[in-house]
């Protein structure tokens, strides 16, 4: 077995596409819209994606504190929070820290619907 995507809804399927495709660097790797409308956008890497739902009607209340966050990974988390800041200032809930007894560094920021995004970056 594999996890092969999580399903989340959006309020702006444009902000979120700024977010983690243009600011992340993540990739969009495909789309279609249902037939109730409902725009689904999957963004990711090799292994797993975030399906993005959006309902251009009226989508669901986003509730983020149900979630305590997901994780993405990355190749220096100090430039990717900078780029962040930079590009869609995101609230930051945990500025880059390293965990030697990990050997990762981390951050926790926010998404445009405050999903909670940690940044992971595995240290040599």
């Amino acid at each position: 077995m594999d996890v092969i995507h999580t399903a989340l809804w959006v309020s702006d399927i444009e902000r979120t596409r700024e977010f983690y495709v243009d600011t992340l660097g993540l990739t969009e790797n495909w789309s279609f819209t249902s037939d109730d409308g409902v725009e689904n956008v999957y963004i990711g890497g090799d292994n797993a994606e975030f399906q993005f739902k959006y309902d251009p009607v009226g989508s669901p209340d986003i509730d983020s504190g149900t979630m305590a966050h997901v994780a993405v990974g990355v190749e220096n988390t100090d430039e990717t929070v900078e780029r962040l800041v930079e590009r869609v200032d995101p609230p930051i809930q945990r500025p880059p820290t390293t965990m030697d007894d990990l050997g990762l560094r981390v951050a926790f920021v926010e998404d445009p619907d405050g999903y909670v995004v940690e940044l992971v970056e595995e240290l040599e």
